[in-house]
């Protein structure tokens, strides 16, 4: 997946780095394992900008305390193992999400 990283201009009191990238359709944001923090380009999403930082914070706040991991075939949550293909990203009963969801 190729994409542009722009760098927003102000962290929204992030505890991560922000960037401005073409996220894949019905992406908002999204949480690297670096703890840097992805903001879709799309104007619905710049709308809801502090809405998503605030989510992903969460995210990476797990990623910090080694409850959270990934990579391209599988999600790690507490030492469990949630293969990509077996589940629907970003739904908000997966544990990890359910978390962001709460808490954001």
């Amino acid at each position: 997946m190729a994409f542009k990283l722009k760098q927003a201009p102000y962290d929204l009191n992030s505890q991560a780095p922000i960037y401005y990238a073409d996220l894949e359709d019905g992406v908002w944001g999204k949480t690297n394992n670096n703890g840097s923090i992805l903001i879709n380009n799309e104007p619905t999403a710049l709308q809801n900008e502090e809405d998503i930082v605030n989510h992903e914070n969460i995210h990476v706040d797990q990623i910090k305390r080694n409850d959270l991991s990934y990579d391209d075939r599988n999600v790690y949550w507490k030492n469990k193992i949630y293969p990509r293909s077996e589940m629907q990203e970003g739904n908000s009963k997966l544990p990890w999400e359910a978390e962001a969801y709460k808490n954001s």
